[in-house]
Parts: structure tokens; sequence; C-alpha cells
């Protein structure tokens, strides 16, 4: 641990910056409230999301992170009884407006589930199924970059590249997590949304997908729904800390696990409850 790195309730947090001060978000949420049915789910979240940074969202079970998560991509879409009010905006632009194709938006904003998902296709079929639906490469050499690349920032190319034809489903779970995140970035997305990405990985493959988030954030904005709050001090630079359907608090990753404001997170964060 450096001299730098401050500890609260046991969790090493490196000094980061994230101040949105004079910068413009790259999504932006805005009194977003969601219904599944008759039952509030959240009450009324502002949130601005910057660029190329990683935010995590943090809380116990049940609070709204995960559905706050499915609304910047429109997937709570799917669901029959699920109502969004409020504005979330993606480069300025409202998400939910009608002239936006859902398709295309999650293009552009990708997303990593919290259990490994590979379609049961080849290792190459999954990179590239995204970019033929998207009309990506029209040659087959064009395909072949775009399929090397995306393995290649997901740092799995070395460990795949003699074995493209065998299936995804064939690798191990840190793996099959790497190569959900190679498919997700072969569309060439600006956002990437990742919903406790490493519950149902070992240590070794965690750290392995914390390393490429570190990597990652360079090209891309990321947003990560987490319960281990050592991976959020680790990997983010921003953190909003939801309880009961609101969003409680948000700031610089060392302030909230350092010096929160508000008695909840201290609480959350210190192992009083959760």
């Amino acid at each position: 641990m450096t001299a730098h790195t401050q500890t609260m309730a046991g969790i090493a947090v490196r000094p980061q910056a994230g101040t949105l001060t004079g910068t413009v978000p790259k999504m932006d949420a805005r009194g977003v409230k969601v219904y599944y049915g008759a039952k509030q789910a959240l009450k009324g979240i502002d949130l601005e999301i910057p660029e190329r940074q990683v935010t995590a969202l943090i809380g116990p079970s049940g609070c709204g992170k995960s559905t706050f998560l499915r609304c910047l991509n429109r997937m709570n879409d799917t669901i029959d009884i699920a109502r969004i009010e409020g504005l979330i905006t993606l480069d300025g632009q409202d998400i939910y407006d009608r002239e936006i194709d859902p398709v295309q938006l999650r293009a552009r904003v990708g997303m990593v589930f919290q259990k490994p998902n590979p379609f049961p296709k080849s290792i190459y079929d999954n990179i590239s199924y995204g970019p033929r639906i998207h009309g990506l490469a029209s040659r087959r050499e064009e395909m072949d970059e775009i399929v090397t690349k995306s393995l290649q920032r997901a740092g799995l190319w070395n460990e795949v590249k003699d074995r493209l034809k065998e299936p995804g489903t064939g690798l191990s779970g840190g793996q099959q997590q790497r190569l959900c995140i190679a498919r997700a970035i072969a569309v060439s997305p600006e956002v990437i949304l990742m919903d406790e990405p490493c519950s149902a990985l070992d240590p070794i493959a965690t750290a392995h997908i914390e390393e490429l988030i570190d990597e990652l954030r360079e090209n891309y904005t990321i947003v990560i729904v987490t319960h281990n709050m050592q991976q959020a001090a680790r990997v983010s630079q921003r953190t909003a800390f939801f309880h009961l359907g609101e969003m409680v608090e948000v700031g610089d990753t060392e302030e909230i696990f350092t010096t929160p404001r508000d008695e909840r997170t201290q609480g959350y964060i210190t192992g009083r409850y959760g």
C-alpha cells in the first residue's frame, strides 16, 4: 500500500480525479423514476456519468442499482410492466426519444451481465455476430481485424488465437466473461455497462477483469454495478451509493469511501448494515 492510499473500514482507496466541474457528462440522468406495475423501484435519480471514467454503483441488494443500469440502454423496455419517467441523455440526446432505435442505442451503450453468457457459437462467431448485424465489415479481412482487435482489447487473444473455431462455451468462466466483454466492444460502443461482472468468478479471474476495466477506460465510459466495495474502490473514479430506490450520494470514490456525507453511506461502507 502506498503512502498516498487512504483506508476506511479496511478498504484501500486510490486517490482519483473525478470532479465534473466544467465538463459535459457522457450520460446524464435527471429525475429518473422506474415503476414495475404499482411498485416504485427508483425514486427520482439524478446522476452525471463522466466520459472515460469508471462510475461504480454500490448499495444493498434490491436498492435499485441494476434497475438504474438497465435504464441506461433501455433494457427495461423488454419488461412489459416497467414504466420509466424522467430524462436520460447520451451526448445530450434523449435516449428515450421516439426517433431513437433501441438496437442502435445498445450498440453505443453495450452491456456485460453478471453471469457470462457466450452464444452457443464459435469464439469467432461470438465476436463477429454484432458487427455482422450492424454492417460494420463488408469483407472477411475487415471482420477478421475486428475479431482480433476485440479479443486483444479484452486481454483474451493470446489464450484463444489458435481456438477461434471452438465453442465459446468451452472456455473457463473468467475467459467467458472476457469473451463477453470482447463481444460488447466489437461494435465500437461508447459506453459499457457492467452488472456485477465478477460475482460468478474466482479471485484470479476477477483480478484479470479488474485490470481490463482499468485499461478499457482509456477508450470507453464504464458504469459498473458491484456488491464488492473493495472492487468499487479499486476500479472506479466516481461512486454512487443507492439505498431503497434512492441515490443517497455520489462523489469521487476516494471521498465516498473516506469522508461520506450521509450517515447511511457511512453505515453501509463500515458494514453496520447491508
